[in-house]
């Protein structure tokens, strides 16, 4: 049975009305509150004077990453199928289902559930980019099994230019105003995995995909 998408904020109330009474202590009105939250420092963000797109490209393909640019999402199955002919793979994806309406080139094998250990390459939708440090964001779902983002050695993703945000903080934010509510698991994906500990030697696809390729629309 799942649970509710508020399950996690009535269980807060909950517990903190329990801490309430037992202090004997009514709700915060909302002066008090406003009052509390401006004791809440506001963390430092880098300065930067680079538009949030070239920023983030420049920061994601830095780390390994690559990049793609198309006018519109309409244009995002052939650029996928590129890549894959580029890269030789199979005919087949583990393909989020919020983009299971676009048009998938004849012959390939979609299917919208969770990664298998031989998939080869998934295709998801991330719900933002963050520029500051070439990362994008990724919330799981129905709509975006989290397994789409580890077991496959190739990921392609599909960011909305205006999708793309400044700080990090800003990337919360969009996870917060989520109509379906808060994820249970959230990624930040800055390129392909990689790890140095045998012999502090770099490898990639350590402990997820070897190429992380970004289809940026818009």
């Amino acid at each position: 049975m799942n649970a509710p998408a508020n399950a996690s904020g009535n269980a807060r109330d909950a517990i903190l009305k329990s801490v309430r009474d037992a202090l004997r202590r009514d709700p915060l009105d909302a002066t008090q509150v406003a009052a509390l939250d401006a004791r809440v420092p506001r963390h430092t963000r880098p300065a930067h004077d680079e538009d949030l797109v070239t920023r983030f490209m420049r920061k994601f393909e830095s780390r390994a990453g690559t990049i793609e640019r198309v006018a519109s999402r309409d244009a995002v199955p052939a650029a996928v199928e590129a890549y894959r002919l580029a890269h030789r793979l199979p005919q087949r994806a583990a393909v989020g289902a919020a983009l299971k309406d676009l048009a998938w080139p004849d012959g390939w094998l979609i299917h919208h559930e969770a990664a298998g250990i031989t998939e080869a390459l998934a295709v998801s939708r991330a719900l933002c980019g963050i520029a500051e440090t070439g990362s994008l964001m990724l919330a799981s779902g129905p709509h975006s099994p989290t397994t789409h983002n580890f077991v496959p050695d190739d990921h392609v993703v599909v960011l909305e230019t205006a999708r793309i945000v400044d700080h990090f903080e800003d990337g919360w934010t969009e996870l917060r105003a989520r109509p379906e509510g808060m994820p249970r698991a959230t990624n930040i994906i800055s390129g392909p995995s990689r790890t140095a500990d045998v012999e502090q030697t770099i490898q990639l696809g350590a402990h997820g995909p070897r190429r992380v390729h970004v289809i940026l629309v818009g």
